[in-house]
C-alpha cells in the first residue's frame, strides 16, 4: 500500500506594494516637479501621505498609465 504524497503547505505572502516617491515618478514619466504634484492634485494619480512624505503605490502609476493609453486610443 502506498501513503498519499504529503500536503505541500502553502504560504502566500501578502504582495508588496511599492510606494515611489514624487522624484521617482518624476523620472518615469519625464515630467517635471509641477506636473506630478498636478496629477495628484487634480487626482489623477492616486497618493498617500506618510507624516509629511508623499508616496505614490506603484500600482496607482501603472493605473494612471493605463488610463491615458486607453484615453488615447479611443481618441
Amino acid at each position: 500500500m502506498t501513503s498519499p504524497p504529503p500536503t505541500v503547505l502553502r504560504t502566500e505572502a501578502a504582495p508588496v506594494l511599492d510606494l515611489l516617491t514624487v522624484p521617482q515618478v518624476m523620472a518615469r514619466l519625464q515630467l517635471g516637479r509641477s506636473a506630478v504634484y498636478d496629477l495628484l492634485r487634480t487626482g489623477q494619480l492616486a497618493s498617500i501621505t506618510l507624516g509629511r512624505a508623499r508616496r505614490i503605490p506603484a500600482h496607482a502609476l501603472a493605473d494612471f498609465i493605463r488610463t491615458r493609453v486607453d484615453q488615447e486610443a479611443a481618441a
